[in-house]
């Protein structure tokens, strides 16, 4: 049976679940966002993303590099700079899958927020 009958058979064991794995962190979306605008440095991206640690944004920088979400861009100059961009890879997911989120997060948050007053309230 080859990988693909596999994934057939478990869903948790596919692409499905790479895919996934891509809101897992709460973070990551959010510099992601950040980054729709254009490559940002560091100290920039923070502030504009606001209330995210330094420790948190450099495990989300590492997972969507390693991803191959976003890119880091050294300039070699006095001082050094880095940029965080996104890679096509990067864009193609903000544009599709996290945009598809947003508008039914827009439509439907009013009813995910009612259920989940109605779980806390029982």
């Amino acid at each position: 049976m080859g990988d693909g009958d596999h994934c057939e058979e478990l869903v948790a064991d596919c692409r499905m679940r790479m895919a996934t794995d891509l809101f897992a962190h709460t973070w990551d979306a959010v510099v992601l966002a950040a980054l729709t605008e254009g490559p940002r440095r560091r100290r920039t991206l923070r502030a504009r993303i606001g209330g995210i640690s330094d420790k948190a944004l450099t495990e989300a920088v590492h997972r969507l590099a390693g991803n191959g979400l976003i890119e880091r861009r050294f300039f070699a100059q006095a001082p050094p700079r880095v940029d965080y961009a996104l890679t096509d890879l990067g864009r193609s997911f903000a544009d599709g899958p996290m945009r598809a989120l947003g508008a039914w997060v827009t439509e439907h948050g009013d009813e995910l927020f009612e259920a989940q007053e109605r779980l806390t309230a029982s």
